[in-house]
């Protein structure tokens, strides 16, 4: 038992080197937690055709894509390919995230607007996009607006959801007391709308950002447009199944590519907030 002579030990803070320190190991260990997973994924991929477990002429080893993708990336049609499935998602992502940001906002801080819109959205939302597919093609043929309509409608949603929740979550109390205060509804709208909806928006714009990149290539693939899903499709059609494959991890290396772009904005842009802040602490 200690006396009331002994000195009292205080557990002094982490020091910001050692911070630092931490977090560099830690992701030095995820970057090599990834790198393993990765190897082994492809050790699996060569060792099932080459053993014979599947078909080599239908799934090809991983040497044999690899080398193909080589091949792609060599030719100039490929990253146009590459360049026109960008276009048709990055527009698509745009239109689809004015539409929901605006009505968003006006339908979350409406609460008749909130209240009669109820039913339509939850019978809107759970269509799927590409059962609208027949009806782009009608309305704009095999052009580029068919596959926009099939973009922004799965994106809308994603993003349109969130800021509805985002503009419900203001605190009451704040709300009330900025109202007390007098200031404008613009005013309240920036300062206390837009700081707690923005989470939920950034949440929204990446999980809409991955959904548009998989419509734009299903569009592609089912409506002819040219990109990647078309090469997907003709490629198959010649049997070139290597081709097939390599232009299916293109289309992976997009999908992480485009993730880990609109994660790291979405941290960026919420450096101030509790969940980012934790993140880094841990």
């Amino acid at each position: 038992m200690a006396t009331a002579d002994a000195p009292m030990i205080v557990a002094s803070p982490p020091r910001p080197r050692d911070a630092r320190s931490g977090r560099r190991l830690r992701t030095l260990r995820k970057v090599a937690l990834g790198v393993a997973g990765i190897a082994g994924f492809l050790v699996t991929w060569q060792l099932l055709p080459t053993l014979g477990v599947v078909n080599p002429a239908y799934f090809p080893t991983a040497t044999a894509t690899l080398a193909a993708l080589g091949e792609q990336m060599r030719d100039l049609e490929f990253w146009r390919n590459v360049g026109r499935t960008l276009t048709a998602w990055g527009i698509g992502l745009l239109i689809a995230t004015a539409l929901a940001v605006v009505l968003g906002t006006v339908i979350g801080l409406v609460p008749f607007l909130r209240r009669a819109t109820h039913t339509t959205v939850e019978f809107l939302r759970p269509i799927p996009s590409v059962a609208l597919i027949p009806l782009a093609v009608l309305m704009f043929g095999l052009r580029i607006e068919a596959a926009l309509l099939i973009i922004v409608y799965a994106s809308f949603w994603q993003v349109f959801i969130q800021v509805l929740y985002g503009v419900a979550d203001v605190d009451a109390v704040a709300r009330d007391t900025a109202r007390s205060f007098g200031l404008s509804r613009g005013s309240r709208i920036v300062n206390l709308v837009l700081p707690t909806a923005l989470p939920y928006l950034m949440t929204g714009l990446r999980l809409a950002a991955t959904v548009a990149l998989i419509l734009a290539i299903t569009a592609e693939m089912f409506i002819g447009n040219p990109g990647l899903g078309r090469a997907i499709m003709l490629a198959q059609a010649a049997g070139a199944w290597t081709t097939v494959y390599a232009l299916v991890v293109v289309t992976g290396i997009l999908g992480l590519l485009v993730n880990l772009v609109f994660r790291a904005v979405e941290r960026r842009s919420l450096a101030w907030h509790q969940s980012v802040r934790g993140e880094e602490v841990l």
